[in-house]
């Protein structure tokens, strides 16, 4: 299932590794872009594009309203994925190449100017533009799989895969496979906690 938080980040779309993540030029009247003006860009041009069903999920907290809530620090996670509808078609576009949420929220609107703009240039048509973009469904995230809380401690994590192990574990009539997978959620969920 998509949600807007935490991150559904889309299934097969390799991920860019921290260390490789980059400072963006995007910037709003000489200052660092907020989230609130990112969104406000991205607003404008999926209403200019005629996207409908949109979900923007990121690890940025929400409010009961949707927006996001102030005075959070910024999340470890910075990655974003905008999920939409196009003429019909499931579409997304995911974006963790800047070392801020609200910086790979913007790259998405660049993304979308773009595409729009080989359309006005009438060389291919958005159709044509978007063949590619096909929304897979996201994939299984580590907190789900152990059924616990995204900012769960370690000690948290760990307790949570001991009982799931319990059952998954191959000797206890579980299969190799659950117990892997539980495994891999624990590994993931230390390295992020």
């Amino acid at each position: 299932m998509t949600t807007a938080y935490p991150l559904s980040w889309p299934a097969g779309r390799p991920r860019t590794p921290a260390h490789q993540r980059k400072r963006s030029t995007f910037s709003s009247n000489g200052y660092e872009l907020t989230v609130a003006d990112a969104r406000v860009r991205l607003q404008d041009e999926l209403e200019r594009l005629g996207a409908t069903n949109v979900i923007l999920s990121s690890n940025i907290e929400l409010r009961l309203d949707g927006l996001p809530r102030s005075g959070r620090p910024a999340p470890q996670d910075v990655g974003v994925a905008l999920y939409f509808q196009l003429n019909g078609r499931d579409t997304v576009f995911a974006c963790d190449r800047w070392d801020r949420a609200p910086d790979n929220i913007a790259a998405i609107v660049k993304h979308i100017e773009a595409l729009r703009g080989m359309d006005r240039w009438g060389v291919g048509s958005i159709k044509q533009a978007f063949a590619g973009y096909q929304a897979l469904p996201s994939p299984e995230q580590w907190w789900q799989v152990l059924d616990i809380s995204l900012s769960a401690s370690p000690d948290e994590i760990d307790q949570a895969w001991r009982s799931k192990m319990r059952t998954a574990h191959p000797d206890h009539g579980g299969t190799a496979a659950a117990a892997q997978r539980l495994n891999a959620a624990r590994d993931q969920g230390k390295r992020q906690a």
